[in-house]
């Protein structure tokens, strides 16, 4: 059995792909509160970015390291819901699933707030 959404190419594919591209950042930002957190930390942090960094190899980091956190969240919101769509019943590979996606989005966190104490530190001395 085919997949009847797989049989498009060339710009129609990349009009659809974009269209659910743009439904999962709409969907994130509507229905989790840390990727809306995160989303408006990015917002305020980027311009901060080019003040900050000193060349553009900083710069692409502390930018890089925002990013990276969106979509690290955009993943632990996707396995949650996945989860959840399995069922809402407590069960040890589900809450270990949501476990190790939250300790992702974690890692990302600490990586970020690393980069971006450390061009912070040589900025400021």
């Amino acid at each position: 059995m085919t997949n009847p959404h797989k049989g498009r190419t060339g710009l129609d594919r990349i009009r659809h792909a974009a269209g659910y591209s743009w439904a999962g950042l709409k969907a994130a930002y509507t229905g989790e509160s840390a990727f809306r957190q995160e989303t408006w930390l990015v917002i305020v942090a980027a311009p901060l970015a080019f003040w900050l960094g000193q060349g553009w190899v900083q710069v692409a980091l502390l930018l890089g390291s925002l990013v990276l956190l969106l979509i690290v969240e955009l993943l632990n919101s996707a396995i949650e819901a996945v989860v959840d769509r399995v069922s809402f019943e407590r069960h040890e590979l589900s809450k270990r699933a949501k476990d190790i996606a939250s300790a992702a989005v974690l890692m990302a966190l600490l990586l970020a707030a690393g980069i971006w104490a450390g061009a912070a530190w040589q900025h400021l001395r």
